[in-house]
């Protein structure tokens, strides 16, 4: 009986082992690593000495960043988010986001005009640090420019602080979230704009 345990003890660490090369033999891209291999272990490491272009293999990043795109024909807008209704999904957060988001005056607008900003929320709901604009529509005055990012500031005034839950405000806390703010209205055929 006590020689039956130290076969299943050693015949439970053999499959162990196996197991544990079978991934790391997988995780390398089917490269076996040796001392006297002529090519690094790491997929992720080029050299000058390989004679074929390098292809690092990096692994698939998962929910780096949390990206959404708030239109301007949507239905509500420019609301305020109510305190006491506690966020506690991603989902719920993307509506309040949206729900704050009121365009530039018609006269002020210009049709198909985008801009994203990036930034991110710690615990209590609150931006931290000054939103970065990542992405303006090319050929655009100033002062456009400006109009909507004065739009995009006001708006994630008018929704910050965000009432997160305890689990959702320790969930979000630091993520990147990364907003396009898209003009798709269109212009009524009387109206001239820039």
């Amino acid at each position: 009986m006590r020689r039956f345990g130290r076969y299943a003890i050693l015949g439970g660490a053999a499959c162990a082992c196996a197991a544990l090369g079978a991934v790391a033999h997988a995780q390398r891209g089917g490269i076996t690593c040796s001392v006297l291999s002529g090519h690094p272990c790491l997929p992720t490491v080029c050299s000058v000495f390989r004679g074929r272009p390098c292809q690092p293999q990096y692994p698939f990043p998962l929910g780096e960043n949390l990206q959404l795109t708030v239109n301007s024909t949507q239905d509500k807008q420019g609301a305020h988010v109510d305190p006491d209704h506690k966020i506690d999904t991603i989902r719920s957060m993307f509506a309040a986001l949206r729900a704050c988001w009121q365009p530039p005056a018609p006269d002020k607008s210009h049709d198909g005009m985008q801009m994203s900003v990036r930034f991110a929320f710690n615990r209590d709901g609150d931006i931290i640090g000054e939103p970065r604009v990542t992405y303006a529509t090319p050929g655009i005055d100033d002062d456009t420019r400006k109009t909507y990012h004065d739009a995009i500031t006001q708006a994630l005034d008018r929704c910050t602080p965000l009432p997160f839950s305890a689990g959702m405000g320790g969930a979000i806390a630091g993520r990147p979230i990364a907003i396009r703010f898209v003009d798709n209205r269109k212009p009524d055929a009387h109206e001239q704009h820039p």
